[in-house]
């Protein structure tokens, strides 16, 4: 049980730039239609990555399907942690923008998409993780063991296990 909710590490930058793309489409489409019915796929969504990585996400599985064959020019290697981070940021999100079109209606949930969209918008088309680097600024101000991401700035040893090789320069 505990292998199916567990959270990959290391994670395909690709596939995670593909799954902001992803999330920024879908919350625009809410936003502009006003089809607030869309915060239920991407409270799932979230719910999904947050509680097991791709695997359970549709839009995960899109990602790491096409990322991991597609977009190749893409592909880095980061930790997961901070991914997962990011990921129950989105789903804390979604969930109260979900939950306030409940009990307040669409007019006041919509504004709670923006600093979603805004979030996946950075991670999508410039590679900029918000969330990670929030949970890099708990970690030094010590709200976050260095234990929970010890392999966080160092992958290498992961790779290792993994037999993934890591050319010494960027040129090889």
């Amino acid at each position: 049980m505990k292998s199916i909710f567990s959270f990959p590490n290391p994670v395909n930058e690709a596939a995670a730039r593909l799954v902001a793309l992803g999330v920024v489409s879908l919350s625009v489409l809410t936003l502009t239609t006003g089809w607030a019915w869309l915060l239920y796929p991407l409270t799932f969504g979230f719910l999904a990555r947050t509680a097991a990585g791709p695997r359970f996400s549709p839009l995960g599985r899109l990602a790491v399907y096409f990322g991991s064959r597609h977009f190749v020019s893409w592909q880095r290697f980061v930790a997961g942690p901070p991914k997962r981070f990011a990921q129950s940021i989105g789903l804390a999100i979604t969930l109260a923008a979900t939950l306030t079109w409940w009990f307040a209606g669409w007019s006041n949930a919509r504004w709670l998409l923006l600093p979603l969209v805004l979030a996946a918008s950075l991670e999508g088309f410039a590679g900029w993780c918000l969330g990670c680097t929030l949970f890099s600024g708990l970690i030094r101000m010590g709200l976050v063991p260095d234990s929970v991401c010890q392999e966080c700035s160092d992958l290498s040893a992961r790779y290792r296990r993994a037999g993934v090789t890591i050319p010494s320069s960027p040129s090889e």
